[in-house]
Parts: C-alpha cells; structure tokens; sequence
C-alpha cells in the first residue's frame, strides 16, 4: 500500500513537474516578447489550454491573474480572488500556514510550494499543491510569479485511506499471529499467481509486438509488388506468420462482378469449389464481418462447405467499393478473440488497398498504352516494343517479322456510310487481327487506319505468308452497320524483316512502309515484300518518318 501512496505522489510530481516546465516556458515566451500585449495574449491562451489552475502575481504578491480552471474548481468568477482575496479560498486550518509561507517565499525568492485545501465547486475542499516561481530580470529583480495548483485531493484521501487501512491491518496482524504461517503460504500462492499473469501478460505483448512487425512488413512487401501475382504471393506467404491459429483464403470479384474467384489461400485452407456468387457470402450481404461458431446454422456461407470449426468472412473494401472477401477458419474448436479479428481487419485492409492500387496502376498503364477506339497498343507502345524486340532478336540471333497494314479507300467507308461505319471497320479489322496473330505477336494501330504486327522469331519468309493469309482473310470478313454491309475489306501490305532490312527500328519501318507504297502503287490488295538494302542504316530511336505516305495514297 506504501507503494500505492509513493506512486501516486510521483505522480502528482511528475503532473507538477510538467505543469511548471510549460510555465517557465511560457515565462521565456513572454520575457523575449518583451512582455508585450501580443505576447500577454499568447501566454493567457496557452494558459487556458494547461488542465491545472494556472496564476500569475505581482513582485508584491497580489495575485494578477488565473485561468478559467479556478472557476471550475472553485465555482466562483476569477476576479473575485485577485490581489490577497486567494487566501479566502484556502480552508480556515490551512490559511495561517498558506499566508505565512507566501510572505516568506516573497521576501527570500524561493519557490513557494505547500499543500492545502482550496474550497470547491460543491462547497466542500479538495487538497492541491501548488508551486509558484519568481521570473527576475538581468539584475535578478522579481518582476513576476508564475505558479499553478494541482488538484492532488485523490492521492491524499488514497494516502489517509491507505494509513486506516494499515492501522487495521496492523492491529489484525497482531490479534491474528497465529495464522502467520497461513498468510504467508497465501502470499506466496498470490505470488505465483501474479508471475503466472505476468508470464501471459509478456507472451501476448511479444506476441502483439511479432504480429505488428510483420503487419509491417507486409504493408513494405505490397507497395513493393509489380502486379496482382505478386500480391497474391505475399499474402499467402506471411498469412500464416501473421495467423498462426487461422487457415484462410483470398477471394476477388472478376472484371465482370459476377463471381467470386480464390486468388489465394494459406495452412490447407479448402472450398469446396474455387469460383462462387457474391450472395454465397453473407458479409458481402451485410457489408460487414460475419462471423459464425462452431454448430451455429443461423446464416452459414455457402461457400463454406461442411465444416464445424468457427469461420468469420470480412469484405474487401477500396474507395467504398467491395472487391472480394477475406475468409478465415479457425484451426480447431475455439473462437478467435477480438485482438484477432481486429488484427484481420487491418490485414484485410492492406489487402484491399493494395489490390485497389494496383488495379489503377494497370488501368492508367492500359489507357497510355491502348488505342481507346480499336483497344490495340497505340503508337508510344509501338516504339518501345519495336526497341525492346530488335535488341532482343540481334541479341539471340533470330529473326523480327514487321507487317505494316493500310485499308484500302478507307475514305469511301467514311463518305458513304458515315464516320460511325468507318470506326465500326476499324474496330473490326483490329478484333479480327487479334484473333490471327499468335500470344507473343504485337498488333499496334499507328494511326487513322493503319496497322503494324510485330512478329518476334519470325524470318522474312514467314512474314510474308502470314501476312498473305491475313489479307486473304479479311476479304472474307463481313462488317455490319446498321444492319448493312459496307462491302469487302481489302488491305495493302508492307512486308520488312530483320536482319535482311536491318537491324534498326526506325530501318525496319520505313522499309515496310516503303512497301507498302509499292502494293498502294501496284493496285493494292496485295503483300509486297521489301527489297534488301545495300547499307544497313544505323541504329536510331523509332522517331515518326515517312510512315503515312502510302496513307496519302489511300
């Protein structure tokens, strides 16, 4: 109990303490504003902002000014107890000893400090100890006291309650010696019991502190991931660290929002199917955690299957938005305690956050990189796939294929049926290109109505014939506009290939250009292979050239 009473008057020394060292730097702030109005003010605020009652006093001692906390401890208005009226608030016993000890701090210069009752808003008195200290000028003049008053009326009644309590015990003790030997066996059982507590106490601190580290880190992995894999990835991998008594699963909408699909999951955690409707999910239903013990069939998931062991399911939230659900099942029979589910939603967060920031990520990384009318890769993807796939071919030794496309008329499409019908054919010729090249072809639409394939691997050779099979295809192609056909598609092709034009992006463009005015000149409807140049050009940045002369032909 001794303890108690120490701790609690450390307590109220340390408040003290504080008290006075905000004091005496506001005591600085006001000096080194020269004591100034604007200076008065500031003090005063922050004055007002300090929950212990605040004064101030003349050299002489006649209290100048108190914070609003006097009024609320007191009950009556701070201008009443200005100059010497303080005193009368002070309890009849304590007031002698309060004045005598004031008058003394004020002749000598020292810092006043005592402890008496101070009359209360509820008519009683409650004990405060309070402090003043002088401010002096260059010449260790007084020109002002800075004090304040802690309420420490808990610990002095704690600290008489505390003296009652050990007279009892004592005389208890006395009148009780015989059953010392019990007590102290007691004691000792208590003992052991307090270790005990503190032992678990420790583990569930160290244990708190492991699962904020790895939270940590795991926020650190995923702002480090590229794409949604290597989220899925992390996930798994530090779930369990961070969960080691939950199995669990990652579950995301697809790009259309009608299903859910497992991305991830972790310590043997089984569906009985990887892919279900959002209504399976009761926390996607509510928009909030569901949580189900073990043998409840109140509202079971249906994603769930037969399983008797506790699960709870939180919904993935970015921007207001649901994304998916986390789902975690408890290993074993006992249910998870609150630190643990509020642990998964801050894992759940992150999750989502991350997964939301990715997606757009890749969003504003397709917009700068697709044609918005046709979806293919646009021109500014075109020339870092042109540079990226010829150092690579003239790195392995292997051959790049380049097919340069142009519609024929393609004006007449527009003059005759309308702008609409023309980007319908463009639309059209772009998904038909898609569905003829192979997964590791690049299809680009370079502008208006022109189109390049990147073939990596491919020799000249191959080239041409896929580039023949692909026009002799489109003139099989019907496109519909409002109902009506806009009659065939024909196409003049521009056939280049390196190494035999070259070994530069921009040499292997405007030879298939060049091409490609050859079959435009010809009659069009036709692939036209480049001829071999004498010189290789030099290697240069895919700049725009002549490409776009044959469009003029057009």
């Amino acid at each position: 109990m001794m303890l108690h009473w120490n701790l609690g008057y450390t307590i109220a020394s340390l408040c003290v303490a504080l008290v006075l060292s905000a004091i005496a730097f506001l005591r600085v702030f006001a000096s080194r504003m020269n004591a100034s109005r604007e200076a008065q003010t500031r003090f005063r605020v922050l004055a007002e902002a300090i929950p212990e009652i605040v004064w101030t006093a003349e050299p002489s001692g006649s209290i100048d000014y108190a914070n609003q906390r006097l009024t609320e401890v007191a009950g009556i208005q701070v201008d009443r107890v200005l100059g010497e009226e303080w005193l009368k608030l002070i309890h009849p016993d304590d007031r002698p000893v309060a004045a005598e000890k004031w008058q003394q701090a004020l002749s000598t210069g020292c810092v006043y400090e005592i402890e008496y009752r101070v009359h209360s808003a509820d008519g009683n008195y409650r004990w405060f100890l309070v402090r003043g200290m002088p401010m002096r000028d260059s010449s260790q003049r007084i020109e002002k006291w800075y004090g304040s008053a802690t309420d420490i009326d808990g610990r002095m009644r704690n600290q008489q309650m505390l003296e009652d309590q050990i007279k009892e015990h004592t005389a208890a003790l006395l009148e009780a010696n015989v059953r010392l030997e019990s007590e102290m066996r007691e004691r000792a059982l208590a003992q052991q019991e307090l270790n005990r507590q503190n032992e678990l106490m420790l583990r569930e601190l160290t244990k708190r502190s492991n699962r904020a580290t790895r939270l940590a880190k795991l926020a650190e992995l995923l702002q480090s991931c590229n794409d949604l894999d290597d989220v899925f990835a992390v996930v798994a991998g530090m779930a369990p660290k961070i969960f080691s008594e939950l199995r669990g699963t990652v579950l995301l909408f697809n790009h259309s929002r009608d299903v859910l699909e497992v991305v991830a999951s972790w310590s043997d955690c089984v569906l009985p199917a990887s892919v279900f409707a959002p209504q399976d999910c009761w926390a996607l239903r509510t928009g909030h955690m569901h949580r189900v013990s073990a043998g409840d069939h109140t509202a079971v998931c249906k994603h769930i299957g037969n399983i008797d062991a506790p699960y709870f399911c939180l919904p993935l939230i970015s921007h207001g938005e649901a994304i998916g659900i986390l789902h975690f099942q408890c290993i074993g029979s006992v249910e998870p305690p609150e630190s643990e589910l509020l642990v998964a939603g801050t894992f759940g967060e992150q999750i989502g956050l991350s997964v939301a920031n990715l997606r757009l990520r890749e969003a504003l990384r397709s917009q700068s990189i697709r044609d918005p009318l046709t979806g293919l890769f646009n021109r500014r993807y075109l020339e870092e796939m042109m540079e990226r796939e010829t150092r690579r071919a003239v790195r392995a030794e292997c051959g790049l294929g380049v097919i340069l496309f142009d519609l024929d008329h393609f004006k007449n499409f527009n003059d005759t049926y309308g702008h609409d019908a023309g980007d319908t054919v463009l639309r059209e010729t772009a998904s038909f290109l898609i569905k003829s090249v192979r997964a590791e072809d690049i299809v680009c639409r370079y502008g208006g109505e022109e189109f390049v394939i990147i073939l990596p691997m491919a020799d000249l050779k191959a080239t041409a014939a896929r580039a023949e099979r692909i026009r002799t295809r489109l003139r099989e192609m019907t496109v519909l506009h409002q109902g009506q056909s806009v009659g065939i598609i024909t196409v003049s092709v521009g056939v280049a290939a390196l190494p035999d034009h070259g070994t530069a992006p921009k040499a292997l463009l405007e030879t298939a250009d060049a091409a490609l005015y050859r079959a435009k000149r010809e009659g069009r409807d036709r692939v036209v292979v480049a001829d071999s140049p004498t010189v290789d050009p030099p290697t240069t940045d895919l700049q725009p050239n002549a490409l776009g002369a044959a469009a003029s032909q057009t």
